[in-house]
């Protein structure tokens, strides 16, 4: 291989790895922030080895492996070692290359990541941005792109959340108890948040990053056995498994999207469906009596509607748009009203949704927003008023930071009378509630838009 070649594989296993080292290093160190940093170390390691070495054939193994010496070593030369080395044991004196790791354990070790870093001493915003950072390896303009904040200000939050809780001496573990429970909120934020940037990327050149959506997938439902009693973590685990059976028929074969009504249903996967259906039938059950379903439960009732529809054409948009009105009414915000209007004006033309999403324009959490122009462009559309239309896709594609998406916006301007509709609402992508963000501005895309500029935006939405 060039050293170019082995850069870049290098760095692409470094993003797939990178989340399962630091969970892995830190259960040595006890401190995330200085997980990080070893993981860093065995990623320039790589970078000087590898061009002369080859690529091993397990080379995440190898990252792992490197980041542990490293840790160990840093134990070592720390005033507490022989106290550090008592709790992690003796035998990682003499650690081995190991073997691909179990995935129980990879889960596990997430998990106490993921809980670690959403401890109550950190703000909801710091809790999301560094679970954010660390698990899912999102650049900090990517995680200021998804919760629509400048990235100074996601950078700052980042830096210090992993300083307040090297102060705090939080411990890497899963609670247990009454805190589990407080912590639970924010956990499933962060998963929700995951899996979203893995469904429709928010930069960068391709439009799917599946590696977070496995990894999404994965902690949801490991919580869900966790945590079998509480339906917010089955209703979780519902949406992502609905939302990801559609992942094969979501790309063209140059990797270009494809919209929601345009889809091969066929290749939806109907396994992870029944998967989706079965745990949002767990999410009812477990509903106390009297007590209203949650956010996430609502989202994955409306991805049920996608996944129930023989056909685009046999969507029951009066139920979605009924569950949106719910949604809006759990946890208002100007994401899920975005929403919103595209499922009312797919139940009732698009006069009404236009009249929603114009009650929105001047709202400060959608500035910047570029499904915001991106939805109305296709309601003008729908409703004939074809040179505004276009005025409104070439502002959404001057947004869109990803490039598939600007695209696709990009051709939608060019011709908006076309069939592509990628709003909100009719999109292959979770509901909006709002929680994943600060401030509940939330997501990305509207719930179940599945492209640029239609009635499908596919995307989770934030």
């Amino acid at each position: 291989m060039t050293g170019t070649s082995t850069r870049a594989a290098v760095e692409t296993v470094f993003r797939i790895e990178s989340a399962r080292i630091i969970a892995g290093v830190a259960r040595i160190v006890r401190d995330v922030g200085v997980a990080e940093e070893l993981a860093q170390d065995a990623l320039v390691a790589a970078l000087e080895q590898w061009p002369e070495s080859g690529v091993p054939d397990r080379p995440g193994a190898w990252l792992m492996a490197t980041a542990r010496h490293r840790a160990i070593d840093l134990v070592r030369r720390r005033e507490t070692y022989a106290r550090k080395l008592a709790e992690v044991g003796r035998v990682l004196e003499d650690v081995p290359p190991p073997e691909p790791p179990d995935p129980d354990g990879i889960d596990d070790d997430l998990l106490r990541l993921i809980f670690t870093a959403c401890h109550p001493v950190l703000s909801t915003e710091a809790r999301i941005a560094l679970t954010l950072r660390l698990l899912g390896g999102l650049t900090t303009e990517e995680i200021a792109r998804a919760f629509l904040v400048p990235e100074p200000t996601v950078a700052q939050r980042v830096v210090r959340a992993k300083r307040t809780l090297g102060r705090a001496g939080v411990p890497f573990e899963v609670p247990e108890g009454p805190e589990r429970a407080a912590r639970l909120g924010s956990v499933l934020e962060v998963i929700y948040l995951i899996f979203n940037e893995g469904y429709a990327a928010t930069a960068g050149d391709d439009w799917l990053r599946p590696g977070l959506c496995e990894d999404a997938l994965r902690l949801a439902r490991v919580l869900a056995g966790l945590m079998a009693h509480e339906p917010e973590v089955h209703g979780l685990a519902a949406l992502l498994e609905l939302q990801a059976s559609r992942t094969a028929a979501r790309t063209g074969p140059d990797g270009s999207p494809v919209l929601l009504a345009d889809q091969n249903r066929a290749r939806w996967d109907r396994l992870l469906i029944r998967r989706g259906v079965a745990a949002l039938e767990r999410a009812v059950a477990a509903t106390g009596e009297g007590a209203g379903p949650g956010p996430y439960t609502v989202q994955a009732a409306i991805a049920a509607c996608h996944a129930r529809a023989p056909a685009y054409r046999d969507t029951d948009w009066t139920t979605i748009a009924a569950l949106y009105d719910r949604l809006a009414a759990i946890g208002p915000s100007p994401v899920v009203e975005l929403n919103r209007a595209v499922a009312v004006s797919m139940a009732r033309g698009p006069e009404a949704g236009l009249a929603l999403v114009d009650a929105l324009a001047d709202d400060p959490a959608l500035k910047g927003y570029h499904l915001l122009p991106s939805v109305r462009g296709d309601l003008l559309a729908r409703t004939g008023r074809t040179d505004e239309a276009r005025a409104e896709f070439a502002r959404a594609a001057g947004l869109a930071r990803n490039e598939r998406e600007r695209a696709m916006l990009l051709e939608r301007a060019a011709h908006p009378a076309g069939t592509g509709a990628r709003t909100p609402a009719d999109a292959d992508a979770p509901a909006g509630t709002g929680t994943d963000a600060p401030g509940g501005t939330g997501a990305r895309t509207p719930a179940d838009a599945d492209a640029p500029g239609g009635t499908e935006a596919e995307r989770p939405a934030r």
